[in-house]
């Protein structure tokens, strides 16, 4: 296994036999399944029937009961889940040697992440890859699963950098609770940041373009009979965009003031009164606010550069090497005060999907505060989604 694992796939029929060695050392792994054989597939095309609707492998072999099984089996070297409907539906034949025959069909790739696993055992298909992770099943028969092994990946610049600041507002708009549901368009993607208070920069329609087509391309989205689209997959997506994420740590400035409780969250609160969408709760902050679950003594913040000099004189802070009771951010992209969490008596918060992401790479307890937020606000809000802003035009 270990050769094949290491070894480069360089066409199609180098695959298909690479993918068969690895399919046969599965079986051999199960005693009474040894006796089955790995084929190019075996049955010829009608006349009259395309090539292409042939698979490209056979398994096959008998059931302890006596009855025959056969594995039809598609290999692909590049596949995206968007693509997985057309291939859903493919009729493996259900006579074999002349009898009665139990089949299941296959995918087979270098590589099978997660999202596609997931898609396959919904449309009753099982997968392996190159790596011998797998999950071959034909119900009340054959059960086969392994996972762990080191995934064989076939390198592909990515098509769109999902950590960039304007990719990352188009991610926040899909994925913010108060959006869940809703139905898009490019344009209206585009449109929609001029729409917030105060306004924000949009990306460009270039750039949406490119996004969106990749998310479309992962199968996060679905589109609509009534034109647009809407998230299909919101906690797919928030992993993809968890994983591209990089936090800028050279932005983050410890300070220490005297004022506490009551004293600082009313200075807080009329601070962002006068400066309007430029400063708002963070990190632990925000989500002690939005979904407690860890306790912790400092207050973080998200101030703009252009108002940080006023917020430390506001609250009376002073930097400090260690010892600090605030943590304030001054980004490099305002897109982090996107739909902020407003409340009456307090200075803002970040977007719960904010602060998400600034918890699941802030280090010690974040991901276990990140959890909190993902089944306390986001969760509910997506499961309870349904379609909104559909025209019939």
């Amino acid at each position: 296994m270990a050769d094949i694992v290491n070894k480069r796939p360089v066409n199609a029929i180098d695959l298909e036999l690479r993918l068969a060695e690895v399919l046969q050392d599965l079986l051999k792994q199960v005693d009474w399944l040894r006796s089955w054989t790995v084929t190019s597939w075996p049955v010829k095309p009608k006349p009259g029937q395309a090539k292409d609707s042939d698979w490209d492998l056979a398994a096959s072999g008998r059931l302890p009961d006596g009855r025959q099984a056969l594995f039809c089996i598609e290999c692909k070297l590049q596949f995206q889940p968007s693509q997985f409907p057309g291939l859903a539906e493919r009729p493996c034949p259900a006579k074999a040697g002349g009898g009665a025959t139990r089949v299941a069909r296959i995918l087979a790739m270098p590589h099978v992440s997660p999202g596609m696993a997931t898609l396959c055992q919904e449309r009753g298909w099982g997968w392996f890859d190159l790596g011998g992770n797998c999950r071959l099943e034909i119900p009340g028969a054959v059960l086969i699963e392994r996972s762990g092994n080191e995934p064989v990946r076939i390198d592909r610049p990515p098509r769109v950098n999902l950590g960039g600041p304007e990719a990352a507002r188009v991610v926040r708009a899909l994925l913010a609770p108060e959006n869940a549901g809703r139905r898009w368009t490019q344009r209206e993607i585009v449109s929609h940041f001029s729409t917030l208070t105060p306004p924000m920069a949009a990306p460009s329609l270039s750039l949406v373009n490119k996004v969106i087509q990749h998310f479309r391309d992962q199968a996060f989205l679905e589109l609509l009979p009534t034109r647009g689209f809407r998230v299909r997959d919101h906690e797919g997506l928030l992993n993809a965009w968890s994983q591209a994420w990089r936090p800028d740590s050279s932005l983050r400035h410890p300070y220490f003031t005297l004022l506490q409780g009551r004293a600082l969250t009313d200075r807080l609160r009329e601070f962002g009164l006068r400066f309007l969408g430029s400063t708002a709760y963070a990190s632990f902050s925000a989500a002690d606010i939005q979904a407690p679950n860890v306790r912790q003594s400092r207050t973080w913040l998200y101030v703009a550069v252009e108002a940080a000099e006023r917020l430390k004189a506001a609250v009376e802070a002073k930097p400090v090497e260690s010892g600090e009771n605030l943590i304030v951010f001054i980004p490099n992209d305002s897109g982090v005060f996107y739909g902020m969490d407003k409340g009456k008596d307090r200075l803002a918060c970040t977007n719960p999907i904010q602060t998400y992401i600034d918890l699941a790479h802030a280090g010690g307890r974040g991901e276990e505060a990140a959890e909190a937020v993902l089944q306390q606000r986001l969760k509910p809000a997506w499961a309870g989604s349904v379609i909104t802003g559909v025209r019939h035009d």
